[in-house]
């Protein structure tokens, strides 16, 4: 056979070895030749692996797509050409050679191929005093979480993540193609692209008290299920159903979904935290079950109140009174649900509640007394909707005040009117809720009453409306950024929630997101952190792609991968960036105040920003020549200061004998050890010293000589040793 067909031979071969490679038993799946991931923007080296790009305009497969090995660059008078050279196949000793322009190469990293990862600033936004930085990474989250491992490893309390759910909609890549629903291989790609990300977060969680959050709906969640179990075998997994599009999603013969699920991984001793509510509705229910919440914990043996303190924020309990959404919303489903609320035009307190109009009469033969405006209940593209309740429900309510109006419209005058709904009027009869007193338009005024959160345990299944994706993700992103530029972020309040139950006792958390998409895990933590005074760290990794609609549209404009025009069009430049500069800074990308409110447990303007420090970073593949040489510092020392705690002060350049930092400092030169350790003693707030040899003796002895709360880190004097990631044994 190998003399015959020499191709086929080698086939049959790569088919035997991925039989013999699979398990035995749990989920199979092919795991697929691991992912090559473009560089775009990167020097062309000498040794390094690259492949064509297409002229521009042009389709990026329409030239050959094999790799080929950089033998030599020459320069003329053009810019550079690189000489070429790719081996015919694995057992041959004949090999293609070419020369290309530089311009029209692109690197290519593979699995296995050393890579030397650097990170550096793209601007930062401080508001938040000495509180440790948020930072988000511009990256291939594998290449990320890589560099993670050297400065986080098992140090992460909480990883949120929300993958490609993999519909077949083109929605994700797999080496540099878009997987689309013919791709026969689509799950088992998914698998192996899911598998090998899994196992490196795995690494990086705390073992002894740790949880994972993974986010799916009904396209992969059964795969997923197994797969979690499989990479965390002795860790307590349970699903949650959480119900975030009321609206539904439709397809004919079939139930309308209205839910995704969220994974829960319970490393070592994670746990959930109590809350006000069993998240079933909106109410806060403290009498469901109340037997089994009076039982210890199956699995730690404590009870649930000794085990994590309780959180004192006041639940959202007042709710919109229009209808939105369905078609039975409509003003023609309810006609004798659309009446106005008529207010005064000048101050815009409450008139009186008006009658319903004749079926079909326009608005505007309302009879309006001079003086006076109109609110009815309209969607925010001004379609007629409907009030939830009937005009004399709606004059008892602000009789009784449980129906109030809400902030006034500085363009139109007009006020929402939002009322307390059914469970709420229970919480208040039952105790939970106490009225405080009344504003002066005489609106009720609610507290939690002492001890009203004891041993409530959240379900299973989760039905908020904090929780429906359009209104509180598309729509609050919209408020952000000035105007539409991401599909289908999460609503805000949903990830605020599932991080609350794990993070509550841990206000110094460091919370990981390596699919960051839109920044709403980082925008959610800050939230929690101005909850409760907490100093909660997130982590965010997001690449930079162009979707694949707006790929086409730069195409035909002659643009490509690492131009700038293009890489502004970046999902991390364009939307992840500006989105959490708007959160913290209450600005719009153009400057202007977002005139939105937050909402449900914390409700404040948007435009009052966040007392928050968060730093932006893009990372470099280094030249190992140069960080062999000490020439690349400057790119490697945020990574140190990240795994010191991304605190304070950084050391951004290797000049001098030593340095020192807020929170760590940096020994270049042995010989000035003992000033070193003078300085470091001095300091009260250093924690880690990192210390540049090949002695181990001599590292030895300096660090006897640290202070008991200084940790000290080696770092090899070729920094290749340190910093080198894409091995294969991550």
């Amino acid at each position: 056979m190998e003399q015959k067909d020499r191709a086929l031979a080698q086939d049959i071969r790569d088919h035997i070895k991925a039989l013999a490679e699979r398990r035995s038993f749990g989920l199979n799946f092919e795991r697929h030749t691991p992912e090559t991931v473009e560089l775009p923007g990167r020097p062309i080296r000498k040794g390094d692996k690259v492949r064509f790009l297409a002229p521009r305009g042009a389709d990026p497969k329409s030239v050959d797509q094999h790799l080929w090995r950089v033998m030599s660059i020459t320069r003329n008078g053009d810019g550079r050409t690189a000489s070429l050279a790719r081996q015919l196949s694995p057992d041959s000793n004949e090999f293609e050679t070419v020369s290309r322009a530089c311009d029209l190469l692109i690197v290519v990293a593979e699995f296995r191929d050393p890579i030397y990862p650097g990170l550096v600033s793209t601007g930062k936004v401080e508001r938040g005093s000495d509180k440790p930085f948020h930072t988000v990474i511009n990256a291939e989250n594998f290449h990320a979480l890589q560099t993670l491992l050297y400065t986080h490893e098992a140090k992460v309390d909480a990883i949120y993540i929300d993958p490609p759910y993999n519909t077949g909609d083109s929605d994700w890549k797999y080496n540099n193609d878009y997987v689309d629903s013919d791709d026969i291989y689509r799950h088992s790609k998914w698998l192996a692209f899911m598998e090998r990300r899994l196992k490196m977060a795995k690494r990086l969680l705390r073992p002894d008290n740790s949880v994972l959050i993974v986010t799916i709906d009904e396209k992969e969640y059964l795969r997923l299920g197994l797969l979690l179990e499989q990479t965390f075998p002795e860790a307590d997994i349970q699903m949650v159903s959480s119900v975030i599009n009321r609206a539904a999603s439709f397809r004919k013969g079939r139930f309308a979904r209205v839910d995704e699920y969220i994974f829960y991984v319970f490393v070592g001793q994670g746990h959930i935290s109590p809350w006000v509510s069993t998240m079933l509705d909106e109410s806060v229910d403290q009498n469901a079950d109340a037997a089994t919440e009076q039982n210890t914990d199956e699995g730690t043996g404590q009870d649930p109140e000794e085990r994590a303190p309780k959180t004192t924020a006041m639940p959202t309990v007042w709710f919109t009174a229009v209808r939105r959404g369905t078609g039975s919303a409509e003003r023609s489903g309810r006609p004798a649900l659309f009446y106005p609320v008529i207010l005064d035009a000048a101050s815009g307190a409450l008139v009186k509640i008006g009658d319903p109009l004749p079926k079909d009469a326009p608005r505007s033969q309302y009879p309006l007394e001079p003086g006076t405006v109109a609110v009815w209940p309209l969607a925010k593209d001004g379609r007629e909707q409907r009030w939830r309740f009937s005009a004399t429900k709606m004059r008892e309510y602000f009789a009784a005040g449980t129906a109030r109006l809400g902030k006034r419209d500085a363009v139109t005058g007009l006020r929402p009117i939002t009322y307390l709904q059914p469970g709420t009027l229970t919480n208040i009869s039952n105790g939970t809720f106490v009225v405080t007193g009344k504003s002066p338009e005489g609106a009720l005024e609610l507290a939690l009453a002492d001890g009203a959160m004891k041993d409530v345990t959240p379900r299973s299944v989760w039905n908020q409306t904090s929780h429906f994706a359009r209104d509180h993700g598309t729509n609050l992103v919209k408020s952000l950024l000035g105007e539409k530029r991401f599909e289908f972020p999460k609503s805000l309040y949903a990830v605020e929630d599932s991080l609350r139950f794990i993070v509550a006792d841990k206000p110094n958390a460091v919370i990981v997101d390596f699919f960051a998409g839109s920044g709403t895990t980082a925008h959610a933590v800050m939230r929690l952190n101005r909850q409760d005074g907490g100093r909660r760290q997130s982590i965010s990794v997001t690449n930079n792609e162009v979707s694949a609609e707006e790929q086409a549209g730069l195409r035909s404009r002659g643009l490509r991968p690492g131009d700038a025009e293009w890489e502004a069009l970046g999902i991390c430049d364009y939307v992840t960036k500006p989105r959490i500069q708007a959160a913290v800074t209450g600005l719009t990308p153009s400057g202007n105040a977002v005139k939105t409110d937050y909402k449900f447990t914390d409700e404040f303007p948007i435009e009052d920003g966040f007392e928050e420090n968060v730093e932006f970073f893009t990372m470099t593949y280094e030249a190992p020549r140069s960080i062999a040489h000490h020439r690349s510092f400057e790119a490697v020392a945020p990574i140190l200061w990240l795994k010191s705690g991304a605190k304070g002060t950084r050391i951004d350049r290797a000049a001098g004998e030593f340095a020192v930092a807020d929170t760590y400092g940096v020994l270049f030169d042995l010989d000035a050890s003992r000033a070193f350790l003078d300085a470091l003693v001095t300091s009260e707030l250093v924690r880690m010293a990192y210390i540049v040899t090949d002695d181990d003796r001599a590292f030895q002895m300096i660090c006897s000589e640290l202070p008991p709360h200084v940790e000290p880190i080696r770092l090899y004097e070729s920094y290749l040793t340190n910093f080198k990631i894409n091995t294969g044994r991550e």
